[in-house]
C-alpha cells in the first residue's frame, strides 16, 4: 500500500473527546498534495495516529451545512 501524506492546513474545531483522550476534529487537510478538503476524524492525544474518517469538498460541506441548518436538533 502506498504511503499516504497529509498536511493539516487549518485546525477548525474539536467536536468531542473520548475517555482515552482521542479527539474528533474538524480540520482542513490536504491529502497526498491535493487541494485541501474538510475532514472529520478522530486523532490520538499526541496527534500521531488517526482513525478512519470522512473528507468533504467545499461544495459538499456547503450542502451539509444547508441540511444541518434545516434539521431540528
Amino acid at each position: 500500500m502506498p504511503d499516504i501524506t497529509y498536511d493539516i492546513e487549518q485546525r477548525i474545531a474539536v467536536l468531542s473527546t473520548n475517555a482515552r483522550g482521542w479527539e474528533r476534529q474538524l480540520n482542513l487537510i490536504s491529502w497526498n498534495g491535493n487541494p485541501a478538503k474538510y475532514d472529520i476524524r478522530d486523532w490520538s492525544p499526541d496527534g500521531s495516529r488517526m482513525s478512519k474518517g470522512i473528507s468533504l469538498s467545499a461544495e459538499e460541506m456547503a450542502a451539509l451545512k444547508g441540511i444541518l441548518e434545516e434539521l431540528e436538533l
